[in-house]
Parts: C-alpha cells; sequence; structure tokens
C-alpha cells in the first residue's frame, strides 16, 4: 500500500505554495504567482496536488481500476472557434468575443456555490470505509478549495474577475456596468437572479428528476451528479482556453501585447488540479459498494447511469444552448449592418457548425460523439 500521506487538514488542501512575486493583472491582485524562476504557481497547491496523488495511487492499489475518463476530443470545439472569432473582429464585430469572455466570468463566479452544497454522511453512503480519500476531503478542504480557485476569496482575484481583466486587457475595458447587466439578462441571469442570490450555474441536471433507486440518499445522487456535469464542464472547457489563449495571445488581433492570453494560460493551469480530484474522487466512488435502504448497489452501476445522463445533458442541452446564445449575440453585433447577412455567412463557412432552414444553428459534430 502506498506510504504517502492520505489524510489532510483543510488548512493544508488550503495552503499556498511559497511565491517570490505576486499576479498582478490591469492593476488586479489575482491569486497564484511566480515562483523564483518566473515560472507561475496555481494557488492552493502546496498539498493539494501531493493529496490528489497520493489518493489516486491508493485507489489503484485498492480496487485496480482504471480512472475515469473522457478525452477532450469528446467535445465539440469552441464556437465560434478562432478562425471565426478572428473574422469577426478584423469585420468590426469584436463584441461575441466580449461577451463569451463576459459570459465565462460570470460563469465561473458560480463556482463559490461549491460551498454550499449538502454534504452526506460518506461513511454511510458506501460498504468501504472511505478514510483517506479524497471523499472524505470533499467537505474538508476540496470543495472551498475549489470554490477560492473559481470565485476568489477576500479581496485576492479568483477566475470570475480574471476573465473579465483578460477581457478588458485585450478591448481596452469594453463594457460599462449597464451593458454588462444586459449582456446577463439575455444570458438569463437576470436581476431577481443577482438580487435573491439564487443563480443556476448551468447544470440543468441538477433538478432532474431522480435516476438512481430511491432507496439510495438523495443527497448523494445530487452531489455526485453535480460533481460529474462539473467535471464535464471543466473538460469541455479546454477548448474554451485554447480559443481564448488564441484570440488573446494575438498581437495583431486585440491588445495588452499578449498578456491577456497569457492570463488564461493561468487560469487553465489553475484549473487542471481540479479536473484530477474531480476524477479521482468519482472514481473512488464507482470503485465502491454503495448502501441504499434496503439494499447495496455497485458503484459502476449508479455512477454510471449519473455519467450517461450527465453526457446527454452536456452535449445536447448545453451545446445547443451555447449555441443559441452566440448566434444571437453575432446578430446583435451585425444589426443594421448592410453587410450582416454576408459577414455571417461568411463567418459560418470557417466552420462545422452549420445554420438550418429554421436559423437555428446545429453542430454535426455532435451526433458521432453521443454514438
Amino acid at each position: 500500500m502506498t506510504t504517502a500521506q492520505t489524510e489532510f487538514s483543510e488548512a493544508e488542501l488550503l495552503a499556498d505554495h511559497h511565491i517570490v512575486e505576486p499576479l498582478v493583472a490591469d492593476g488586479v491582485r489575482c491569486h497564484g504567482g511566480f515562483d523564483a524562476e518566473g515560472k507561475y504557481v496555481s494557488p492552493r497547491t502546496r498539498h493539494r496536488w501531493p493529496a490528489i496523488d497520493a489518493w489516486e495511487e491508493q485507489r489503484r492499489e485498492q480496487f485496480a481500476t482504471p480512472i475515469l475518463d473522457v478525452p477532450l476530443d469528446a467535445w465539440p470545439e469552441n464556437f465560434p472557434n478562432v478562425e471565426q472569432s478572428g473574422f469577426l473582429i478584423r469585420n468590426g464585430a469584436p463584441e461575441p468575443t466580449i461577451s463569451a469572455l463576459t459570459r465565462i466570468g460570470t460563469v465561473e463566479g458560480f463556482g463559490g456555490m461549491l460551498r454550499l452544497l449538502p454534504i452526506p454522511d460518506f461513511r454511510r453512503c458506501f460498504e468501504e470505509d472511505v478514510t483517506g480519500t479524497a471523499i472524505a476531503h470533499i467537505d474538508g478542504g476540496l470543495f472551498e478549495a475549489h470554490a477560492r480557485d473559481e470565485a476568489g476569496f477576500a479581496d485576492v482575484a479568483g477566475h470570475d474577475r480574471m476573465w473579465f481583466v483578460a477581457r478588458d486587457i485585450a478591448f481596452d475595458h469594453p463594457v460599462t456596468a449597464d451593458e454588462t447587466s444586459r449582456m446577463l439578462d439575455r444570458m438569463g441571469i437576470g436581476r431577481t437572479t443577482r438580487t435573491t442570490g439564487r443563480i443556476d450555474p448551468g447544470h440543468r441536471g441538477a433538478e432532474a428528476v431522480r435516476v438512481l433507486p430511491h432507496d439510495v440518499d438523495a443527497a448523494l445522487e445530487a452531489l455526485v451528479g453535480r460533481m460529474i456535469g462539473l467535471l464535464l464542464i471543466e473538460i469541455s472547457a479546454f477548448h474554451g482556453f485554447r480559443w481564448a489563449e488564441a484570440v488573446l495571445g494575438d498581437t495583431e488581433l486585440v491588445a495588452g501585447d499578449g498578456a491577456a492570453g497569457r492570463l488564461v494560460s493561468y487560469i487553465r493551469s489553475d484549473e487542471t488540479p481540479h479536473v484530477a480530484w474531480l476524477r479521482t474522487a468519482l472514481s473512488e466512488m464507482r470503485d465502491r459498494t454503495w448502501v441504499g435502504d434496503t439494499r447495496t448497489y455497485p458503484g459502476t452501476e449508479m455512477v454510471g447511469l449519473l455519467w450517461d445522463q450527465a453526457v446527454s445533458d452536456s452535449l445536447l442541452l448545453r451545446r445547443q444552448d451555447n449555441l443559441d446564445f452566440a448566434l444571437g449575440e453575432i446578430a446583435l453585433a451585425l444589426a443594421g449592418r448592410p453587410d450582416g447577412d454576408d459577414v455571417l455567412e461568411e463567418m459560418l463557412s470557417l466552420g462545422p457548425v452549420t445554420r438550418g432552414e429554421d436559423g437555428r444553428l446545429s453542430d454535426p459534430a455532435v451526433g458521432p460523439l453521443l454514438r
């Protein structure tokens, strides 16, 4: 068995490495910083990375099963893609890119809600012991570290503000507060949502009808469903990182001498432990026996049911939502222009997404991915 440490305090999982220089972008103090060699160091990874590695090594030794995985090419590319976004910007329509960056930053801020999720008693949920596992640390530092990464902590900016900073660097502070409010309304994040704090982080499975046997703890089903949805979002987001780094790093296309693209690369680095801990924790749950009120269930079956639903939701519902929103932002940017239709058609010709007779977009790549 592994001799590595597998039990950590919350303080350890929230601890930072020593940094020589903090990350400050456009006057905003962001989390993370640079070591003595000038390399970017992600926040809260001093013990979090060793912990994830130890938990995964222990899981492989105990169960000898492969880790849950979904390759990046299982997800369609960003729309508009790099070439299409560059085409729009060069043709006087940067607004869809600005809107996309604002949307990403807004959704990142929802990560702070992780700390509010109800946590079941994992010792009663699984037949096997969970001591010294990622499962046992979900409410002991992992959710909190993840939430701070996404939504920031105290006066230090997290990914939500970092995306806005990248946008502001690249496009010279392009939106006013009123414009941002209208943009959020178009996203379905209206004034009531913002004032009540009741927000929908974009995971449609959160309120779906239960798919697991009803004697399985409902809180466990909701939590695992949310974790799977979050993992899929994190993995598919790497297409967004590729897109943003390429567009915002193009010094002939946007302002900032590549600083905005570099900032996105730091965010991408921060997201890597998110994918890692979620994969390990979900694999630990899959490998264990789930305890219901009347019987037990194999974890492979329970996680499999939730996994299939989440993948379908992500590739169908979320993808269509994203296409509809993006098309609306492009149409808004081109409205009133005599060449608007021509610009739209030429832009669409630069990628695989097509527009049907009803005017809606569809992605021919999604069908094969579901098979």
